[in-house]
């Protein structure tokens, strides 16, 4: 096939203690629910190939693709704060890395298709409900300019999985620029006792921070990849976790393994988006104790960096306090990086040319009447946009919300404050302010309508979630708060 003679294999040449070879179940009866055409093409892959029964049998892991060698990683974590020894690839296997016409490198991997040796007893399948899921919200999430992993394809299989009842499976095709997690590390470093730790660090260091460690050993030509990898690490994590928080965003299960070493987000389980804003926001099904709530957030990613410096100590420097002290110093880092990035989400999002030490106090004062008034969180910010802009009376806006006496008081303060603010200022409000999230209402119908093999929601949604800081046709319907009728509370991993 002309379309995959581009699969690469580094992670397989690096050794069969990281990944181990596993072929893909068959499927009785595969079929389509969803094919990203803009991704493809930005893979290089042929239009004329995308919709064929051959890319559909090689999707569905009935048929391999030329050039492929599927394998399933290895890898442990903390989960809810208690270390799993390992982990690894339950049901997800990888194709091999694919190289892009523009230069990238990205793994891409099939989620849902069928057992590898890392599944502990599992049937290594998804079904239908956790795909539609992933699809949406991982593309939505690029479309907001969120660092994610995306989804190249969703394939029905024709084959029932059992999970509380009897569900339709799915597998999805997820593309990323690698699939290595602190928990990856955390496998070698802890499990292990270090067996194979240096060869994956410099590995991963190599991959997605090549560029930093050249210049870092321009500086310091002794400089170990373990330093680079900490600090690039604690960076990209840092923007990370800031860009969620400044649109709504609970990922629901931010364990070890689940935080990519290349700092995009990944496993879109029990993720949901806030309506009506609360800090302690929890929707997972399984954080029964709000650890991974929206205003933890933050502080857990500190917590995961903690981790994974200290899996690195031994490779940062031979002399365990200095290795300790420079650990220490790089993972103290992270709250003035995250503070800095969140307080330019913010600044971008009120409308600030940047922000003044008594800001806080006011957008603090934001927050706390959302919370008091049950107000929803997107719909707040763009309406600020809009009033900024002179262009709510030309939106829909004000069917579907209605400020509090409460926001409209601080809505004068904010206003006296953004006196003389400049008209790019402005206007930028109106880009990083959505009009449209993947509501979890929402999401909640494509999988209903997906679970009758009804995929018309999915895509309906799917394209007006690409364009989501611009009003549109019906958007009533997509930028509404669902109705208390509709409002979803708990979100449900699908494993």
């Amino acid at each position: 096939m002309s379309a995959t003679t581009g699969f690469q294999h580094s992670l397989v040449a690096l050794g069969s203690e990281y990944i181990t070879p596993t072929s893909a179940t068959p499927v009785s009866a595969p079929d389509w629910i969803a094919w990203n055409d803009s991704l493809a093409s930005e893979l290089g892959w042929p239009d004329a190939w995308s919709h064929t029964e051959e890319a559909l049998a090689g999707l569905a892991g009935n048929t391999p693709f030329d050039g492929s060698q599927p394998a399933a990683s290895v890898y442990a974590g903390h989960q809810f704060g208690s270390y799993n020894p390992q982990l690894g690839d339950g049901r997800a296997l990888l194709l091999g890395e694919w190289h892009t016409p523009a230069g990238h490198v990205l793994d891409i991997q099939l989620k849902g298709a069928g057992p590898t040796p890392y599944s502990r007893g599992g049937d290594g399948r998804s079904p239908v409900g956790p795909v539609v899921r992933e699809y949406l919200v991982s593309e939505a999430m690029h479309a907001l300019g969120v660092p994610t992993t995306r989804a190249l394809a969703a394939v029905a299989t024709g084959d029932p999985v059992y999970r509380q009842t009897r569900e339709p499976g799915a597998i999805l095709t997820r593309v990323a620029d690698s699939h290595l997690r602190i928990g990856t590390i955390q496998f070698f470093a802890m499990t292990r006792r270090g067996a194979g730790l240096e060869d994956i660090v410099n590995y991963a260091t190599e991959r997605h921070y090549g560029t930093a460690l050249a210049a870092a050993r321009d500086q310091e030509p002794d400089v170990t990849p373990a330093r680079v990898l900490l600090e690039e690490v604690g960076k990209a994590l840092a923007g990370l976790v800031a860009h969620w928080q400044s649109i709504g965003f609970i990922h629901g299960v931010l364990n070890t393994d689940n935080m990519l070493l290349c700092g995009q987000t990944v496993d879109y389980g029990p993720c949901a988006f806030m309506d009506a804003f609360a800090a302690g926001r929890v929707f997972s099904s399984i954080d029964s104790g709000g650890r991974y709530a929206f205003g933890n957030q933050p502080g857990i990613v500190h917590w995961n960096l903690g981790v994974l410096a200290q899996c690195l100590l031994p490779l940062i420097d031979d002399d365990e306090e200095a290795a300790v002290a420079y650990a220490q110093a790089s993972v103290d880092r992270f709250p003035e990086r995250f503070s800095s990035a969140y307080a330019a989400h913010l600044a971008a999002k009120f409308g600030l040319a940047g922000m003044r030490e008594d800001d806080k106090q006011l957008i603090e004062q934001f927050f706390q009447q959302l919370e008091q008034d049950s107000l929803d969180f997107t719909l707040a910010f763009r309406w600020l946009a809009e009033m900024a802009n002179g262009t709510l009376e030309q939106t829909p806006l004000s069917q579907i919300f209605s400020p509090s006496d409460g926001l409209s008081d601080w809505c004068e303060q904010w206003q006296l404050r953004r006196k003389g603010a400049s008209g790019d200022t402005t206007t930028r409000m109106l880009a990083v302010n959505p009009v449209v999230i993947p509501r979890n209402h929402l999401v909640a119908r494509a999988i209903a309508a997906a679970e009758q093999g009804d995929y018309g929601v999915l895509k309906t949604l799917n394209s007006r979630w690409q364009d989501p800081f611009a009003w549109s046709d019906n958007d009533l319907q997509f930028a509404a708060a669902p109705e208390p009728e509709e409002a979803v509370h708990r979100t449900f991993c699908g494993t």
